[in-house]
């Protein structure tokens, strides 16, 4: 097949492309990494909290014992944990490429030359051939049935035949025919690499359990210097000789303060909730996206490879000639013919209709892309199988065929038609339309729906989302599709994105919000328009999550709250995803959801309990400062207190299911709890403390085992409904606090006494007391925030 039909192009001559590259002006493009390692490691290491606890550390280990720092642990674990997930996502970021063509062929002086497609230079004469990625913007200066599949990039799921002065960006697919493209745009300024650029810019998840847990740390950092100089000041105010020992009370006040373990807790949740859903095929590439999903109120779905498969199926035949209407008929006959071959879609999706013989004999005129139709012809009869619109207009029924082909393609179906003839005799030698020609069969088409589509936007539908289909595709066709899989009852609301006001997608977003929220389908959606539209879902509060398998889908997903890529889409779309369904089954992403509630509901309540452990560390800091009162705890005590009342149930308790729908305020609902339980477990510890003061070791117990006793009754009502596993862990809890004070062992490490029985009384009477002060809080909170439990 020859390209060009006049002369044959000459191209750039060998000084030219000489004098272009010493410019500089070639289609190399250097990777650079999307984050360095260093940066990772930093980010990590160097943080508030670690700071924090580092600098405890350091002064425990050089003026107390190393038993007291111990809380070290939580801090290297966490960094490890953080470090590893996020070296994970930058290897999947610098992988990202959205061209992979290695070679290209180039016209330069008058022949053809195959070279390495970084060394195209601007004005190259690129030769393109059906398979071949294109590998620089350009325009077209001869096509001959050139068609480019450029749905990778706009959506399009038709292929887009190109003439000459026609655009052709890089990263598309000729899909039929060849051509030859001059280009305009090489290296970093081509489509392509600039989608690139933006799509390796590092984003994390947006965490709102992280996000409350730095907002206590923040307000810690600001509070620590004061905290740590009154408690000095106090412990030698009140008596206490030995410096070194008044400052390690003054660590354990601020430690204490410190949720380490709920940070560790929270990376840990978030590990092994990614673990599990790996195991299901689905792919977390931060951590943090497995808690963004049960906060999502807008779902935004593409239509190519997200609710279709990108396959084509066939819906039926109809028959416009009662003659024809049966399965076995000659028309099927002929049709059955005309599709044998199965070289493309189309023809397996008709033959999957077709339940009949085949014809014998006769000449058949293959399919091409030109003239849009094949043909079967035999001595008596010619069969003619194509587009409609090129095949009626030379049929005697045109209006008839056409007035249903409209119809059709309303509701998203692709449709084909059958032509007779009854005359014979083509040759393939001279193929062309005979006399009598009418169309007898009609063949709609359509692309196949993931069989779990519709049952997974039943399912975010009825938790609340609200779903929004954007897709590049014609609109008409992605309302036919959004109908198909129920995302719209009734009327369905469908906008051409090329109608959307400029002054919208520039410059106010929320004339675009306004627009977002009266209609639910999109068509015609460009790559820089999808971003748009999330940044204005984003602008009235709302948590978008944005699917997609395209690169014309790349920005939207990095932009949105969360982006879900499918396994079979470009690997642009799964390097900038959070999470990548990796069989592409849509049907999973209930399953995330389920795994993001479970982490949300249980995070928020082991919150409570890390949180009172902050509180009654504060309170307690607040009140040894103010009225120069000896601190009741050292380190290791805290830490025998948060391992029994908080952190080993903790574990436990975030780990069980849990479905209960999110609700915004986290951290509200977390203080709400956690102050005044936090504040009534200090008072019982400084009374206890103060009560048996004459003996610190005593005082020091009795505070300690006051505290586990109140700490385990809240754990409880935190629990609740207390099942078989539950009550097992609290008698566990409790049991390991008694083996404490118990065993000489426990007693030595702890700085622990065995209690006298005024001390088993004053524990036996706090306990009560809190259980009543616990069970009144939450009374309170259910009833305030409207809560079963």
């Amino acid at each position: 097949m020859a390209l060009v039909e006049t002369k044959k192009p000459i191209g750039l001559t060998t000084q030219q492309v000489a004098e272009a590259q010493a410019r500089g002006e070639s289609n190399y493009v250097r990777r650079t990494s999307s984050r360095p390692l260093s940066t990772i490691i930093r980010a990590n290491i160097f943080t508030l909290f670690n700071a924090i606890l580092t600098t405890a550390i350091i002064i425990v280990i050089l003026v107390g014992s190393i038993q007291d720092s111990v809380f070290g642990i939580v801090m290297i674990s966490n960094a490890v944990i953080g470090i590893f997930s996020e070296i994970r996502a930058k290897r999947t970021l610098d992988s990202l490429a959205i061209l992979e063509t290695p070679h290209t062929t180039v016209i330069r002086d008058g022949q053809e030359h195959q070279i390495s497609s970084n060394d195209i230079v601007l004005n190259d004469l690129i030769v393109l051939k059906q398979g071949a990625q294109v590998p620089a913007d350009g325009v077209t200066v001869s096509s001959m049935a050139l068609k480019i599949d450029e749905s990778m990039l706009t959506g399009e799921s038709v292929a887009v035949r190109k003439k000459p002065e026609d655009t052709v960006l890089s990263g598309t697919v000729v899909v039929a025919g060849e051509g030859i493209i001059r280009t305009t745009a090489i290296g970093k300024d081509a489509y392509a690499q600039q989608l690139t650029e933006q799509a390796k810019k590092f984003k994390k998840a947006h965490s709102e359990i992280v996000d409350g847990i730095n907002v206590i740390l923040k307000v810690i950092s600001w509070a620590i210097v004061p905290v740590v100089a009154l408690l000095v000041w106090s412990q030698l105010n009140h008596g206490e000789q030995d410096w070194r020992h008044a400052i390690i009370l003054a660590i354990a006040g601020v430690v204490g303060m410190i949720p380490q373990g709920l940070v560790l807790l929270t990376s840990l949740n978030f590990a092994i909730a990614a673990a599990g859903l790996a195991r299901k095929q689905v792919l977390i590439q931060e951590l943090n996206a497995v808690e963004v999903l049960a906060r999502v109120d807008r779902l935004c779905v593409d239509k190519t490879g997200t609710l279709t498969s990108g396959a084509i199926t066939g819906r039926e035949i109809i028959a416009l000639n009662s003659s024809y209407s049966e399965e076995n008929s000659v028309a099927h006959q002929a049709l059955s013919v005309l599709v044998a071959d199965g070289t493309n879609e189309t023809a397996i999706a008709t033959a999957g209709l077709l339940k009949t013989t085949q014809l014998s004999g006769g000449t058949l005129v293959p399919f091409d892309s030109t003239r849009k139709w094949s043909a079967y012809s035999t001595a008596t009869e010619t069969w003619y199988f194509g587009a409609p619109e090129i095949i009626s207009a030379s049929a005697a029924n045109q209006l008839e065929v056409m007035q249903q082909v409209n119809v059709l393609a309303e509701t998203g179906a692709r449709v084909l038609c059958l032509a007779h003839s009854p005359q014979g005799k083509m040759s393939d030698d001279d193929p062309h339309f005979l006399p009598g020609l009418t169309v007898v069969l009609l063949v709609v088409l359509e692309e196949e729906v993931r069989p779990d589509a519709a049952e997974t936007m039943e399912y975010f539908q009825r938790q609340g989302v609200e779903i929004k289909v954007i897709s590049g595709d014609n609109p008409v066709t992605v309302g036919a599709i959004a109908c198909r899989v129920g995302i719209t009852s009734g009327e369905v609301k469908v906008l051409d994105a090329r109608d959307i006001p400029v002054e919208a997608l520039h410059e106010d977003i929320g004339q675009l919000a306004v627009i977002m929220s009266e209609y639910n389908v999109f068509g015609r959606v460009t790559p820089e328009v999808k971003r748009a539209m999330v940044h204005a879902l984003q602008h009235y509060d709302h948590t978008v999550a944005m699917t997609g398998d395209g690169v014309n889908d790349v920005l939207a997903l990095k932009d949105a709250d969360l982006g879900i890529a499918m396994g079979s889409g470009a690997q642009a779309t799964k390097a900038v995803a959070k999470v990548v369904l990796v069989d592409g089954r849509f049907g999973k992403l209930p399953s995330v959801v389920a795994e993001g509630r479970r982490i949300i509901a249980n995070m928020e309540r082991v919150s409570s309990l890390f949180l009172t452990k902050t509180t009654y560390s504060a309170f307690l800091a607040v009140m040894v400062s103010l009225f120069a009162l000896r601190y009741p705890f050292l380190p290791r005590h805290l830490t025998l207190i948060g391992s029994l009342t908080i952190g080993i149930p903790a574990f436990f308790l975030a780990l069980e299911p849990n479905f209960r729908r999110y609700r915004p305020g986290f951290l509200e609902r977390t203080l709400w709890l956690a102050i005044p339980s936090g504040v009534f477990l200090a008072m019982s510890a400084l009374a206890g403390y103060q009560w048996f003061a004459v003996d610190s070791k005593m005082a020091a117990t009795v505070a300690s085992l006051t505290v586990v006793a109140g700490g385990l009754y809240l754990l409880s009502v935190m629990s609740r409904p207390l099942t078989v596993v539950r009550s097992l862990l609290l008698l566990s809890m409790a049991g390991l606090g008694i083996l404490a004070v118990l065993l000489q062992l426990g007693r030595d490490f702890f700085a622990l006494t065995w209690p006298t029985s005024q001390g088993w009384v004053f524990i036996g009477l706090a306990f009560v007391c809190l259980a009543i002060i616990f069970e009144g809080v939450a009374y309170n909170y259910r009833h305030k925030f409207n809560s079963p439990s």
